[in-house]
């Protein structure tokens, strides 16, 4: 175990943000920690990188673990090039050795750009030195605290193939904080988090498995028929006209509608679970 908490409690006020929280993170584990706008996951992080201190319980390193964190908001300067930057941030560590820099550079994919001023940066470049700098002091964990907010979708993935990459040949241990849950589809263990407290926990898959429904959908041109033909009527969530919305619990079960029904389907489509799903299930439509 890399890190762990027991029994955190952070107030502000009379608000308790965060409720006798617990969490494990294992050594080269991805883990997300997932909630509501509200719901204490920035308060936990905080506690976790030693930027707040609980009110009660404790966080639990192992001896002499190294931390970097990558920041909603960055804490580079705008106007000196990436390589200022880097070389500023780098001589804050006490054992940074020559070299980490340019192998950095190398491993992020930072050339093209090291002698430009960083505030002129695409946020996608930007987002790499931020990673790099968070990099400089070879962390053992890794923070991200919703590293790809503002993105477009291919900037979005090419940071995610780096953070696999890194985390893959590096056994880097990874903890992150996103509003986009699909981004927690592969996590070694997903943590949601609603008024202070662990809601659920467990890998991505099982979440999804447990909380999120399938979805199936069967357009026909013969409803009443296809309503006679459907075997269990409970699977039926709402008619839309020639539309019947259906919550099959697996995919087999699915196709044997399919295949069952098939003489009165004119078109489908299913889609399993999503992160999304489970995520609505677990805290609500609310907004908050």
């Amino acid at each position: 175990m890399l890190v762990k908490t027991q029994g955190l409690v952070k107030t502000y006020g009379k608000h308790i943000a965060v409720n006798n929280l617990n969490v494990s993170i294992e050594k080269g584990s991805f883990t997300a920690i997932l909630g509501p706008n509200g719901a204490g996951k920035s308060s936990t992080i905080q506690m976790l990188i030693g930027l707040s201190q609980p009110d009660a319980g404790k966080v639990i390193y192992t001896q002499e673990a190294k931390i970097g964190v990558v920041f909603q908001n960055s804490v580079l300067d705008d106007m000196l090039s990436v390589k200022e930057n880097l070389q500023i941030r780098a001589r804050q560590y006490k054992k940074v050795a020559p070299q980490k820099i340019e192998e950095l550079v190398d491993k992020l994919g930072l050339t093209h750009f090291i002698n430009q001023a960083y505030g002129s940066l695409s946020g996608g470049q930007k987002r790499r030195v931020d990673i790099a700098r968070a990099l400089l002091n070879s962390p053992d964990i890794l923070f991200l605290d919703e590293p790809t907010t503002g993105l477009d979708i291919q900037t979005r993935q090419a940071i995610w193939d780096l953070l696999n990459q890194l985390q893959q040949k590096d056994q880097l241990t990874i903890v992150l904080t996103t509003h986009y849950l699909d981004e927690a589809d592969s996590a070694d263990m997903v943590y949601i988090v609603d008024h202070g407290q662990v809601i659920a926990q467990g890998t991505a898959s099982l979440i999804k498995e447990k909380y999120a429904k399938n979805i199936l959908k069967l357009q026909s041109n013969q409803i009443n028929s296809l309503l006679d033909c459907l075997r269990d009527a409970s699977l039926i969530e709402q008619v839309r006209g020639n539309e019947v919305i259906l919550r099959p619990e697996t995919a087999e079960l699915a196709m044997d509608i399919l295949s069952h029904c098939r003489d009165f389907i004119h078109n489908f489509e299913f889609r399993p679970g999503t992160m999304d799903d489970a995520f609505m299930t677990l805290t609500g439509r609310e907004v908050r």
